[in-house]
């Protein structure tokens, strides 16, 4: 009986792998990728370079021999320079007889290739193959070595040692309309082009779209939600917004944050570690919180945002949150104070203060007026912000997480009290200033209750001439085409029902924009019917308020309500007087009276 003879392991085929390897290679490439084509490796095949690596056809085949032995790197650079001969149009399918290029056009072709990968490299490119190469389109290439003669370094630019690597054949129009190469690479070289600028500016984190790792601040972020209990409801609704392009447009150098639209915009192209990202969001987290834009009021905004820095710093390295960069604004001095006291003795020097840097850099404040992209849906911010601090700081007393400076929580506490809305503290305002007339009672005008008693007097109530002229004020009201509608309506509207509450039978309007125009008294309730918008310009609002000042039938202790926008001139007003201003405008200059925001 004879013995079975056993099979041995299948013998490796290192050629195919290494050109299976160069392929994966070539086809990992988004824009090569985007290039449709066909491989041959039969050993029978004619288009089969005897030498070289790879020939092309015109039906986007790539030939090459299944014996033929090369890294997968050389392989990886000859099938990419036979790719792209395909997307520059170098071997297009087109019908009828082909005439194949001459020796000068070839070496042109070639050549242009071969700069392309250059700056686009693929696998590694053979020693023999020159490191420059000249400047100028196929045509133009072709045409000068028709004159004068292909360089020698030029000869052998292919891939089939010495032979043409492009053939040109008929094509027979069986499988329907011939496929545009040309146009498939120049549309995904683009989409590239674009991801890689993307990539580089932070909007995107791989060019395949595939995630990447999470980035440093991301993950000082994520640290906040889950390990710090203080900040992390402020930090999970916080968006951040990693932006190289827009960084560089707004001078970001490295963060600055934008409260009304809860982000935080952070340069990408700074190297921080996990641990001074840590600083720097908590940093723009409790500006946020703390509302720091909102508390400036009539302060220089930059310095003011200076104070807070000196503030917050101190309060972090005391809490040991991260690690403090290099360069932030720190002094031991100024421990233990409030940023309108920091602000108030940094003022002494403005000359060397302007010249401090935050975190968005030297001489601009870290605290944004705006958000820097397209508006978002919002939601309560300030109730946000508060609760989020007045839970963390329960969270971190309940879980003993350290001690916190007293500062910080004496402001936390602060915010937990939400502020007296506008209208009610204009409701104030009229209460001091504006008092109701308290009627006297008098015999002259018998009490209704008398007729049913006739022999027991009773004083009726009546109210004194006098008293009802007393009870009125004056309002300058701002019309030009820069005030908001929307604020002329609540305005107008909290006015008239806070008159009529308390017995004003009218007010004396004047109104103003280029020049004043006095209404006369007006009943309160049709204040609001009388106003028109002219829209002639800026607004100089000194002529009406002198102008109440001087007249006669208006009483010297009415006060003076004065609405606008804050485009207006610098007001003088010697008499008791307050501004309404929509939310987020200034004044041109310091007010002497309240200033209510309406919101």
């Amino acid at each position: 009986m004879s013995r079975a003879r056993t099979k041995g392991p299948k013998k490796r085929d290192l050629a195919q792998e290494a050109f299976d390897a160069g392929l994966q290679l070539v086809r990992a490439n988004p824009a090569l990728a985007a290039v449709e084509f066909d491989v041959c490796r039969r050993e029978d095949c004619e288009l089969a370079p005897r030498e070289g690596l790879v020939r092309v056809d015109s039906e986007a085949v790539l030939h090459a021999h299944p014996d033929r032995m090369a890294d997968p790197d050389a392989w990886a650079w000859a099938l990419a320079h036979a790719v792209l001969h395909l997307g520059f149009g170098h071997v297009p399918a087109a019908k009828g007889t082909r005439e194949q290029p001459d020796h000068c056009e070839l070496a042109a072709r070639c050549v242009v290739v071969n700069r392309f990968l250059l700056g686009f490299p693929i696998g590694t490119a053979p020693d023999h193959l020159p490191a420059a190469y000249p400047d100028g389109d196929e045509e133009r290439l072709a045409a000068r070595w028709r004159r004068d003669g292909v360089p020698a370094v030029y000869e052998c630019c292919g891939t089939a040692a010495g032979e043409a690597d492009l053939f040109l054949q008929e094509w027979h129009g069986w499988y329907g309309q011939p496929p545009d190469h040309q146009l498939a690479f120049a549309t995904a070289l683009t989409r590239t082009v674009s991801a890689a600028m993307d990539m580089a500016g932070g909007r995107r984190d791989s060019l395949d779209g595939k995630p990447a790792p999470r980035r440093p601040w991301e993950r000082a972020l994520s640290w906040f939600v889950s390990s710090y209990p203080l900040l992390g409801g402020i930090a999970s609704g916080i968006t951040l917004v990693a932006d190289a392009e827009l960084a560089r447009a707004h001078g970001i150098s490295v963060a600055a944050v934008n409260a009304e639209a809860g982000e935080i915009y952070v340069n990408p192209l700074r190297r921080f570690d996990d641990e001074e990202w840590r600083f720097v969001l908590a940093h723009e987290m409790l500006h946020a919180a703390l509302r720091h834009g909102d508390r400036c009021g009539g302060r220089d905004p930059y310095l003011f945002n200076v104070a807070c820095d000196y503030v917050i710093n101190g309060w972090l390295e005391e809490m040991r949150v991260g690690t403090m960069p290099e360069g932030l604004l720190y002094d031991k001095e100024l421990a233990g104070l409030s940023a309108e006291e920091v602000y108030d003795r940094i003022t002494v020097d403005l000359r060397r203060m302007r010249r401090l840097a935050t975190l968005r850099g030297k001489g601009l404040g870290d605290v944004l007026g705006a958000p820097l992209g397209p508006p978002r849906d919002r939601v309560d911010l300030d109730g946000f912000y508060r609760r989020g601090l007045a839970r963390g700081l329960d969270l971190h007393d309940q879980q003993e997480r350290g001690f916190l400076p007293a500062g910080l929580v004496q402001e936390i506490r602060a915010l937990s009290h939400p502020p007296v809305p506008w209208d009610a503290r204009l409701a104030r305002w009229f209460d001091e200033f504006v008092p109701r007339p308290e009627p006297l009672r008098s015999y002259a005008r018998p009490s209704r209750r008398q007729a049913s008693t006739p022999d027991i007097p009773r004083a009726g109530r009546c109210f004194p001439p006098e008293e009802i002229a007393r009870c009125t004020f004056g309002v300058v009201l701002d019309t030009s085409g820069s005030m908001d509608r929307v604020l002329l309506g609540k305005a107008l509207g909290a006015i008239a029902s806070y008159a009529e509450a308390r017995d004003v039978p009218a007010a004396r309007v004047v109104f103003c924009d280029a020049a004043p125009h006095d209404a006369g008294y007006v009943p309160v309730t049709e204040i609001a019917g009388r106003v028109r918008v002219h829209g002639r310009g800026g607004t100089v609002l000194q002529p009406g308020i002198d102008f109440l000042q001087r007249a006669d039938d208006f009483p010297p202790t009415a006060p003076v309500l004065v609405i606008t926008d804050g485009w207006c001139d610098v007001l003088r007003v010697r008499r008791e007087h307050a501004y309404l201003i929509p939310q987020g405008a200034r004044l041109p200059f310091t007010a002497r009276g309240p200033v209510f925001r309406v919101s």
